[in-house]
């Protein structure tokens, strides 16, 4: 892996990672009601989110209210965020088959069937299938006898 798509990703990551953590927070601050300062988990959440309020706080105009930093906050890492998808997304398009997906055994496209080591298809319900078995198949659903004539 290069070293700017590491660098990219890494910050990608670290992004999301302080967005959920911001919307943990408005979703407790809205749960926990008057007593949320009480809260455990909510003086958690309000330590791991303290370093991005507190920069947001210093660049924010005077004009935006304390209770209204967390948003801020949040939008600013939304279109960071977005530069960042963008940015990583140009680093993928410069050299062809740089960003490959993972080919996962699940990511099969035959029912009932999970892709095996070197290609091989290897059914779910096999005793000596890979160690993690997945379900890929659903069962069929049985045909109704709406819309049939009647002998």
């Amino acid at each position: 892996m290069d070293t700017e798509l590491l660098i990219v990703t890494v910050v990608k990551a670290l992004i999301e990672l302080a967005g959920f953590f911001l919307l943990s927070q408005g979703l407790l601050y809205l749960l926990a009601g008057e007593k949320r300062e009480q809260n455990l988990a909510y003086q958690i959440v309000c330590v791991l989110t303290g370093p991005v309020t507190r920069f947001t706080r210093r660049i924010a105009p005077k004009a935006v209210v304390d209770r209204h930093i967390p948003v801020v906050a949040f939008l600013i890492l939304f279109w960071i965020w977005v530069l960042v998808s963008w940015a990583k997304g140009q680093i993928c398009s410069t050299v062809e088959n740089r960003c490959k997906s993972d080919e996962s055994p699940a990511a099969t496209t035959e029912r009932g069937v999970v892709s095996g080591v070197a290609g091989q298809g290897v059914s779910p319900y096999n005793s000596r299938s890979v160690s993690a078995r997945l379900i890929v198949a659903r069962p069929e659903r049985p045909s109704s006898s709406v819309g049939r004539a009647a002998d």
